[in-house]
């Protein structure tokens, strides 16, 4: 079986190969395209406002300068051009005759890139006597004159050439750390993802290897790494009781059902044995098959309690009138708590409406007031006339049902005044099988409380065993 070490998860190529890191490399990319596009244009933005500017500055002095030589006066162009060369640092200007030879300015040569009456361009230029390094670049304009001679009216731009390329510089540095700077976020936080699956990968090991104490760690954050072992962790802790209640289940089938099982087998030898006539015979075999339906009513018992833990019936959910449901048990049982001397009441019965199983609260509440009677009639040790006679009077032992609505819950009561259940043995009440020393002499399975606590929790709510003074309430809590 393939399985992943915390040296596998702890390896650079694991680091690059988690979500975090992939998020982190796609979002730090998205960023620098993004961004990049925006310099680009704040960029070309910023060369179009210089060029327009220095075109314009240009062109209003070109107006200027050709003015002069509309009047055919061009030793007065010489001049001017001559005039504005001296002490000028940014201004450049070139007057060359037809032949091409310097008549004026303070450019060293006549720049061949550009043509006369074209829109201008950019060219590497030195001044008058200086070195032609081509370092430096300026922006002109060429216009024709009227004896076939040039004049070239430039600005230097190489500042806003030096500026801009710093710019440039920046963005790309300020790239670069960025990338780096997100990539290596996004190693950390990949490092520290890896390191928390670690831990719980190495419990989850523990617990695949049998440790079903064992839990997810939580830090305390709160963040989604503890919501996440929080919730494994309530499922691990279903899954140990659910275990041990497997456990308790099989050693409770073992040791109780051992004896019934073998008193049937007793009983049928014994019928073997001892049965003479057909009438014996078909006697012995009656309580052969009593004993084995008794068998098969707690293997059946068994199988609810099973399908209620684990939720097969909660299709068969319904809108149920509580009121009828337990009306309709305590009709049911008021013969038989009569017959132990026992008054049975069920008055106090508020409309209450839940989405439940209606068999299976029905079955509930009947197991509820099913153990009323049996150990109440156990507490009252008086014949049935005495027990009659107290029933008459009000004072004999009495079970009272009651439905009411209480913060949006359903609460049915079944209560009793006989001897009650202690109060370290009401928690042991509801599990499978438990039996108590005192019930021991009465038929049952020790089943029905372990049924309706089932039952309870199917429908989200609980089942509290509480003293009654004298007796036990048995308080069922149903979600509305």
């Amino acid at each position: 079986m393939l399985s992943v070490t915390a040296s596998d998860t702890a390896s650079p190529r694991a680091t690059l190969r988690t979500t975090i890191f992939g998020l982190s490399a796609l979002g730090v990319a998205a960023y620098l395209v993004v961004t990049a596009a925006m310099f680009a244009a704040a960029v070309w933005q910023l060369n179009r406002v210089f060029a327009a500017d220095v075109l314009e500055t240009l062109s209003a002095e070109v107006r200027t300068l050709t003015a002069i030589t509309e009047t055919g006066d061009s030793e007065a162009l010489r001049r001017a051009v001559q005039r504005l060369s001296r002490g000028a640092n940014t201004r450049l200007y070139y007057l060359a005759a037809a032949d091409g030879s310097k008549l004026a300015g303070n450019l060293a040569s006549l720049p061949p890139k550009l043509a006369p009456g074209g829109a201008g361009g950019i060219f590497p230029y030195s001044f008058d006597g200086g070195p032609n390094s081509g370092e430096r670049y300026a922006a002109g304009l060429a216009v024709p004159l009227a004896e076939g001679g040039r004049l070239i009216v430039a600005r230097d731009v190489e500042d806003q050439r030096q500026l801009v390329w710093w710019l440039r510089l920046l963005a790309l540095a300020g790239f670069g750390i960025i990338a780096l700077g997100g990539l290596g976020l996004g190693w950390l936080a990949s490092r520290s993802v890896l390191s928390r699956v670690d831990t719980m990968s190495e419990a989850t090991r523990r617990i695949m290897a049998g440790e079903l104490s064992g839990r997810l760690p939580i830090k305390g954050s709160g963040d989604e790494f503890d919501r996440l072992s929080q919730s494994v962790n309530a499922m691990l802790a279903r899954i140990e009781d659910l275990m041990h209640g497997l456990k308790e289940v099989s050693d409770n089938i073992a040791h109780d059902l051992k004896t019934p099982v073998n008193r049937l087998r007793h009983r049928a030898e014994a019928t073997l044995r001892t049965a003479k006539t057909n009438a014996e015979l078909s006697a012995g075999l009656g309580q052969t098959i009593e004993a084995a339906d008794e068998i098969i009513k707690t293997f059946n018992a068994l199988l609810l309690i099973a399908r209620l833990e684990a939720g097969a019936i909660e299709e068969a959910k319904a809108t149920v009138a509580l009121a009828p449901v337990l009306a309709d048990a305590a009709e049911l049982y008021e013969p038989v708590a009569e017959e132990a001397g026992l008054q049975l009441i069920a008055e106090d019965l508020a409309d209450v409406s839940i989405e439940a199983n209606r068999h299976l609260i029905g079955q509930a509440v009947i197991n509820l007031i099913d153990n009323a009677i049996k150990y109440g009639r156990q507490s009252d040790g008086r014949n049935g006339n005495e027990r009659r006679e107290r029933q008459a009077t009000g004072t004999g032992l009495r079970i009272e049902i009651v439905l009411r609505e209480v913060n949006g819950r359903a609460v049915i009561t079944v209560a009793d005044n006989g001897p009650g259940i202690s109060a370290n043995d009401r928690a042991r009440a509801t599990e499978r099988f438990v039996r108590l020393d005192k019930s021991r002499s009465l038929p049952g399975t020790g089943l029905g409380l372990s049924l309706v606590a089932a039952v309870a929790r199917l429908h989200g709510g609980e089942l509290r065993l509480e003293d009654n003074a004298p007796g036990l309430r048995a308080v069922l809590t149903l979600p509305v």
